[in-house]
């Protein structure tokens, strides 16, 4: 049966194919019946696209979790397209990457912006690796290794592609912050999982970074010490770059830039909404912009934001983001007198070599996707690992701590916004 579904998979994979290079000729050539072809291309939508050699290879092997990414986004902007990157180079051993879903740029984004770039990308990726892209979890083979989804899609698109990943016979759901754009869906897709006996993981990768680790060890040898985290990005600080990243990050800084120091807070300083006392901004450095975004539609939503909060238990927590802050993250250690005491970057000394390789190698690349690399190997590896063999993954947050990090941040978001007017 299963030589049978991968002989069907193959067969779509090749007449998708050739509808996809009919249809492109004809949108090329401005005929009018490219509608008729981008018809019978939409009615194969859920086929696959882009198998080597006409056939399916599939390289995970015993130890290994059989990786599907869902959504690899455009090369060089979407964190899909890193996660996948790092796989097929190898840096996640317990990581197979053998099948990238992508519904956007192998359907109609194909022609548009990032389209030949991800043309590339799949031609290379085909070539070298032997990776499958599909257009849909639905057309995937079963299983032959233990399957693991990696969710990196649209975040209104995640509830539908968690509920297709376990359709799909994923043992374990490696899903993206913030995991879905409101507190309910992420409980109903909370509830789906577990009524499925399907772990969801979050990559909250600053949870396991080298300078909140450090910074933590340090602030505990210091009485009533401050700790606040940082965190930056390199927009161009221009209202075209910031009203892109308004647009394509519409959830807003608080569930997308600043979600993984909010998901710190939750995890390591108890923060919970039934749990904060107050929360003041600093209006001297924090900023609220209207934007247009490329579509010309206009987006409300901080460019730089810094809070401080205080729970009701007596902890004193800030955080600081940037959107065109740069690219170093660090955290800071106050003392009781309000003296800054103790400062850890991200990257450190030791990792800034490795970070100024990867910017020569992928020179438009993201920034910040080089000063997390180490953590986001780190995330990947102890999941897939978890999903081939059991091994605890520690450290790494759940989907509790993403259901309760996205609470505080819609708690947060109107409060802070009343108190920047």
């Amino acid at each position: 049966p299963t030589s049978n579904k991968r002989h069907l998979f193959v067969f779509r994979t090749q007449a998708n194919r050739v509808i996809m290079n009919v249809a492109a000729q004809l949108a090329r050539a401005g005929t009018k019946r490219f509608a008729t072809a981008n018809h019978g291309l939409r009615s194969l939508s859920s086929y696959s696209t882009g198998a080597f050699g006409g056939t399916t290879k599939v390289d995970a092997k015993a130890g290994q979790s059989e990786v599907v990414l869902v959504g690899c986004g455009a090369p060089n902007r979407g964190m899909g397209w890193y996660h996948g990157i790092q796989m097929l180079e190898g840096r996640c051993p317990s990581a197979s990457l053998d099948y990238i879903v992508e519904p956007w740029f192998l359907g109609g984004g194909a022609e548009g912006p990032g389209g030949p770039e991800f043309a590339e990308f799949q031609k290379e990726a085909t070539e070298k690796y032997g990776t499958t892209f599909a257009t849909s979890l639905g057309d995937l083979p079963a299983p032959e290794q233990p399957r693991m989804a990696l969710i990196s899609g649209r975040t209104a698109d995640n509830p539908h592609l968690l509920t297709e990943s376990i359709n799909a016979g994923c043992k374990v759901i490696l899903l993206e912050k913030p995991g879905a754009p409101t507190v309910a869906e992420l409980e109903q897709m909370q509830a789906e999982a577990e009524a499925a006996g399907v772990p969801v993981l979050m990559g909250y990768n600053k949870n396991v970074c080298k300078y909140v680790a450090k910074t933590r060890e340090y602030a505990a040898t210091v009485p009533d010490s401050h700790v606040t985290f940082v965190s930056n990005n390199a927009y161009e600080n221009t209202a075209e770059s910031l009203g892109e990243c308004f647009e394509r990050n519409a959830e807003g800084m608080l569930k997308n830039m600043a979600i993984h120091e909010l998901a710190l807070l939750v995890s390591f300083y108890n923060v919970s909404v039934d749990n904060i006392e107050s929360v003041t901004a600093d209006k001297e450095f924090s900023s609220m912009q209207t934007l247009a975004g490329p579509s010309g539609k206009e987006w409300t939503d901080f460019d730089k934001i810094k809070f401080t909060i205080k729970t009701k238990c007596g902890n004193v927590v800030s955080v600081s983001a940037d959107r065109c802050g740069g690219t170093d993250s660090y955290a800071s250690v106050d003392d009781k007198d309000g003296k800054e005491v103790f400062r850890y970057y991200m990257p450190d000394d030791e990792d800034r070599a490795a970070v100024e390789a990867l910017t020569e190698k992928y020179p438009t690349a993201m920034p910040y996707f080089f000063t997390q690399d180490l953590d986001y190997v780190a995330v990947k590896e102890r999941v897939a690992k978890f999903c081939a063999d059991g091994t605890p993954a520690e450290g790494i947050a759940t989907l509790q701590i993403a259901v309760d990090t996205l609470k505080v941040a819609e708690y947060l978001t109107p409060t802070l916004q009343e108190q920047l007017k």
